[in-house]
Formats: structure tokens, C-alpha cells, sequence
């Protein structure tokens, strides 16, 4: 399907062409029929004789009363209809609907000069389609036409045919973003919404969510063109039985979502294209899809602005959208959406450096510039805002920017040294501690960071960081002079570890023991039962020269020591590799010495 909206001046015919090209009736309120006036948005289509794809149009009113609506209906459609009356020629909504067209970007349209039963289109052909050269929609075909003789309706299907052709075609996987135009109740069925459906897939049975995250919605059936369809993509117009959602909260300018695929905002840093930011309204409307939002507007740069949303709209990095203060009384602004997950602005001269970011951006996604922006963003936001994502995350979800990457880890090993220091008793700096310090969102990147292969080296052990190698925080002379007394003990019986009495005697209480341990000073088997660094290398020399398999009690004897270290002592050796348990009561040296694990730094 490809789907049209009409576009022109009050009473230009737009209603009675599209009812001449597909036989239906646009106007469905009684009083549009009665009046001869479109009040609210129509809605018709035809079908090629050829078996060709249909083409459906979104008719719009053209008084300048209800250009909110024409935006509603113009919003999501990707190609417009534009008429322009030769008896009347063109007119003040004439031009404020090619602002708008202008505005949301459109590039695709065909002219259509009604009423040329009434007078020499010709003239008026001219002056169209020359104004209309100057906005986005550049150079069209026009053709002149009688809704009334029927003059012209066969030239004007073909040219629509080949508009038709040629529009692009968006993808079927695209996340949806379905605004709303209508949302009435159908007895027996419940709640039914409609809309042109621009892009990615609806099936029976989705779920979707509401723009604001509070309701989800689940997809009872669809209509597309009054059949019924287990699924539809876009573009098209879908009339979808929706339920789940309570009463009154979908309704035009609400929007269904795919859930988790989209970023509400309710900040946005925009580009604006008219009139010069400093001069707009301080508060104006903000019009995309078929959403009116009241906006409040902070002037940046010369056209750039950062818009406060009365309420959060799922927007993305490129997005088209009009700025227009209610009564017209001023040209609409065009609006491209730069940044939906802004900075705060608090600082002194934030925005002022704002405004410099914001004039380098383009509004087209670019993953490594936004990257650079935000050192670090998860995978899954950088979608949401409408930027695809690559690269490698640096952990769990997260990207890194590679400079920024290695900023933090220079940071991170920088506070582990400076912490060692300060604590020369408990040098490990906690890994929560650190994620604070540095800001981080996530305790996962602190581990990431320490993993990352650098100088210095960091080590993470037991939610603590240490700074490895030679920068090692030295010991007080106290606790130095305590595991030389320690050292003095091994030497006799290197596998008698001191006992708790002997510890204490020697001041070694438990943060005077982490901080020789963490120095490499001594060797933890487990609490309370400390070694030399390289007891457990040595204790497997001496168990390989038992009779394999061997029993505790024969290790225990081989390496003169007692039960209370032996069993966490063979413990350990299994942990590293050095042994293994052949039954409950066994063990034997391991000689695959790939299979050892390095011992704690």
C-alpha cells in the first residue's frame, strides 16, 4: 500500500477529487457532508484496475482553524496530494501547508489544479509549482483537473501511480512507532485505533506500549483497508482492536510503541529551520506525527534550542517535527531533532558550550560521534535514540569510546595507588568506592576497567582493587617487623603457620594481615592461617614425593604441620591445580602444570 495526504486551501476541492479518484466518501461526520466544509481528518482509498498496490489518502481540512489537524494528518504520511483551485489561485493556507510540508521535510508530491472547467489552470500551474520548487519538494508534475467533467482524472491516476512507485520502501523490521488519528469503542470488540503505520511490522498478538511507558496494549486484530489481517507493515493505513488499556488513554496524538525500543524524552536539543531561534515564542507548539505538545523553548545558538516537553514523546536523532504558536499568527518553524538524551544545563556557560556541541551536529545518527560524546552509553540506548550501535561493548551492554576508555582506566589505577597510600593497612579500594569516584553508572565497568591490560597493573580481588607489580603500597614499619618475626617462625617448620595467639601477639589483627597479604608478603591459605608467598609451590614439591594417591594424614605428616593447616592447605593446593581428590579420602599431584591457577598477587 502507499498512502497520500491531501494538502491546500479551504475549499479548493481537495474532498471532492480524492471521492472523484476512488469512488468513497471522505467526509464521515454529517456535518461536513451538510456544510460542505471538512472538519477532521478523511480517510479513502482505490485500487488499481492493473491489481497493482492500493492507494489510500488521509484528507485534510483546509480552514486555517484547523491546521492542527492537517498537521495530524500530514505527520506520519510520507507523500502529499497538493491542490490548488484555478479559479481561486493560491491562497494564505496554501502557503502555510507548504510551510509545514517544507518543515516536516516531504519530498514526494504531485499538483493538482481543480476546477480548471472554471478557468485557465495554466496560470496558476505556474505560480505553484514555482513555490513549490523552493521547499523540499522541489520540482513536481502537475496536472489540471475537473472533479466535476472528470477532465484530467486518468492523466492525474498515473501520475500518482508513478509517485507511488517511486516512494521508498521502509523496512518491514523497523521498531514500530504507530501515532494515532482516531480511537473510537466498537461494541463487542472494545477499544479500535487507526493510523498510517510508516514503518516496521504489526502482528496479532503484539504487544505494544504506550508513549509514556505506563500502558501496554496487546493486539486483538487487524484491518487494513476493511480487512481483516494477521499482520501489516507499513506504510499503510490499520485500524487495530486493541486491549489492555484502560478507557480514555489512547486517543489522537497518542502513540504505540514497540516495547523497550524507544526513548520517552521529555528534553530535546534541536536544530531549527525559519527563523532564528532567539526569536520564537518563548512557548510554541511542537507538532510530529499526529502529537500536539505544548513545548517550552530555550534559545541556544543562533538555530539551535533545547525544547522542555509538556509531556515525553519517543523521539530520534533526525526526526522531523514543526514548532507553530496556536493562532498562526507567525510562519511555522521546521525542527530537527539533534539530541533526545540532553546534558544538563547547570553549570555557568553550560550553555554556551552546548550551543558549539550543537552546532557541529548534524542530525543525521553517527555512532562514533555520539560515542564520543557520551564516553560511555549502553547498546540499547544508543538505538532507542536512533543511532545504530557498533562495536565491541566493553562489558554486559556498555560502549566505550576508546579515549575516554583509557582516561578512566589511567583515573581508576591513579585513585587505587593514591587509596593504597592513604591505607596502608586495608590497601584494596573498593570497587563501589571506585565506581563513585569515577562517576560510573555501572559497578560492572569498574571491573572491566581493572581487567583492561595496562601500566599500572590492577588486580581485583574479593570487591577490592590493588595496584600490582612494583607499586605495591609499603608496609608500616610495624606490620614489617611482624611478618619478619612470622618469616623467622616458617623458617624452622614452613608449614607450621602461626596460630591466633601468636597473630595477636604480634599485632597481626585482620587489617594488618590484608595489608602484608596484599603487599605479597605473606601467603593466605584462608582466614587466620597465613604462610610464606610460595609455600603452597613448595608444599606440592614435598607431597609429590608420597607414594600416589596419598591420604591427609599422610600429606600432613610429610609436610610437619598440623591438621588445622593441612585441610585448608590441600584445599588451596586443589584450588590451584597443584593436587586433586581421587575418592573422599585420597588425593594426587596433578603434573599438568597448565591446568594451574596463578595464585592471589
Amino acid at each position: 500500500m502507499r498512502v497520500l495526504a491531501t494538502a491546500g486551501h479551504v475549499d479548493h476541492g481537495k474532498s471532492a477529487l480524492v471521492r472523484a479518484l476512488t469512488g468513497m466518501e471522505p467526509d464521515r461526520l454529517e456535518e461536513e457532508r451538510r456544510r460542505g466544509l471538512t472538519l477532521d481528518l478523511g480517510f479513502v482509498w482505490t485500487r488499481p484496475e492493473d491489481g497493482g498496490e492500493p492507494l489510500a489518502f488521509v484528507d485534510v481540512p483546509g480552514h486555517e482553524r484547523f491546521v492542527a489537524t492537517m498537521l495530524a494528518g500530514v505527520g506520519p504520511v510520507p507523500a502529499v496530494l497538493f491542490v490548488v483551485a484555478a479559479d481561486q489561485g493560491w491562497q494564505p493556507q496554501s502557503e502555510e501547508h507548504l510551510a509545514i510540508l517544507d518543515a516536516l521535510g516531504v519530498r514526494h508530491a504531485v499538483l493538482a489544479v481543480t476546477r480548471s472547467d472554471l478557468a485557465d489552470p495554466a496560470p496558476v500551474c505556474a505560480e505553484a509549482r514555482q513555490r513549490m520548487a523552493r521547499s523540499s519538494l522541489g520540482t513536481v508534475p502537475a496536472v489540471a483537473v475537473s472533479a466535476v467533467t472528470g477532465s484530467g482524472l486518468d492523466r492525474l491516476r498515473a501520475e500518482l501511480d508513478r509517485l507511488a512507485a517511486a516512494l521508498p520502501v521502509p523496512p518491514a523490521d523497523a521498531d514500530v512507532r504507530f501515532w494515532l488519528d482516531r480511537a473510537f469503542t466498537v461494541h463487542g470488540h472494545g477499544t479500535v485505533v487507526t493510523g498510517t503505520l510508516a514503518a516496521g511490522t504489526l502482528r496479532v498478538g503484539d504487544r505494544l506500549v504506550t508513549g509514556d511507558g505506563t500502558a501496554v496494549a496487546r493486539v486483538r486484530s487487524l484491518q487494513c483497508l476493511h480487512q481483516e489481517r494477521t499482520a501489516v507493515s507499513g506504510v499503510a493505513r490499520v485500524a487495530v482492536n486493541v486491549h489492555g488499556c484502560p478507557d480514555g488513554v489512547l486517543r489522537r496524538g497518542q502513540v504505540l510503541l514497540t516495547p523497550d525500543r524507544w526513548l520517552p524524552t521529555g528534553v530535546t536539543d534541536v536544530r531549527i529551520t525559519g527563523e532564528p531561534a532567539a526569536d520564537l515564542p518563548r512557548a510554541v507548539m511542537l507538532h510530529i506525527g499526529t502529537a500536539a505538545v505544548p513545548v517550552t523553548v530555550r534559545p541556544l545558538g543562533e538555530d539551535t534550542a533545547r525544547l522542555t516537553l509538556s509531556r515525553p514523546l519517543p523521539l530520534r536523532v533526525g526526526d522531523r517535527a514543526v514548532l507553530r504558536e496556536p493562532g498562526g499568527t507567525r510562519p511555522p518553524s521546521a525542527v530537527t531533532v539533534l539530541d533526545v538524551c540532553p546534558p544538563p544545563l547547570t553549570r555557568r556557560g553550560a550553555g554556551r558550550a552546548r550551543a558549539k556541541e550543537l552546532a557541529t551536529m548534524t542530525g543525521c545518527p553517527d555512532p562514533a560521534a555520539e560515542l564520543r560524546r557520551r564516553g560511555l552509553v549502553r547498546r540499547s540506548q544508543l538505538r532507542a535514540m536512533g543511532v545504530p550501535a557498533s562495536g565491541d561493548p566493553v562489558t554486559g551492554d556498555w560502549l566505550a569510546d576508546p579515549a575516554h576508555w583509557a582516561r578512566l582506566r589511567e583515573r581508576l589505577a591513579a585513585e587505587a595507588e593514591e587509596h593504597a597510600r592513604r591505607n596502608p593497612l586495608e590497601p584494596g579500594l573498593p570497587t563501589e568506592a571506585a565506581r563513585r569516584l569515577l562517576e560510573l553508572p555501572d559497578r560492572r565497568l569498574v571491573d572491566a576497567l581493572a581487567a583492561t591490560p595496562g601500566h599500572p597493573g590492577l588486580t581485583c580481588r574479593q570487591g577490592r582493587l590493588y595496584v600490582s607489580g612494583s607499586l605495591r603500597p609499603a608496609l608500616p614499619p610495624t606490620v614489617r617487623e611482624a611478618v619478619d618475626a612470622v618469616r623467622r617462625d616458617l623458617e624452622k617448620a614452613p608449614f607450621r603457620a602461626p596460630d591466633a595467639g601468636r597473630l595477636a601477639e604480634l599485632g597481626l589483627h585482620h587489617k594488618a594481615l590484608a595489608a602484608a597479604v596484599a603487599a605479597g608478603a605473606l601467603l593466605r591459605v584462608t582466614d587466620g592461617i597465613v604462610l610464606l608467598p610460595g609455600a603452597d609451590e613448595q608444599a606440592a614439591a614435598v607431597l609429590r614425593s608420597l607414594p600416589q594417591p596419598f591420604t591427609l594424614s599422610e600429606a600432613r605428616r610429610a609436610l610437619d604441620t598440623t591438621r588445622r593447616v593441612a585441610v585448608p592447605l590441600l584445599e588451596h593446593l586443589d584450588a590451584r591445580g597443584f593436587t586433586e581428590r581421587v575418592d573422599d579420602q585420597h588425593r594426587r599431584c596433578r603434573e599438568d602444570d597448565d591446568a594451574r591457577q596463578p595464585g592471589p598477587a
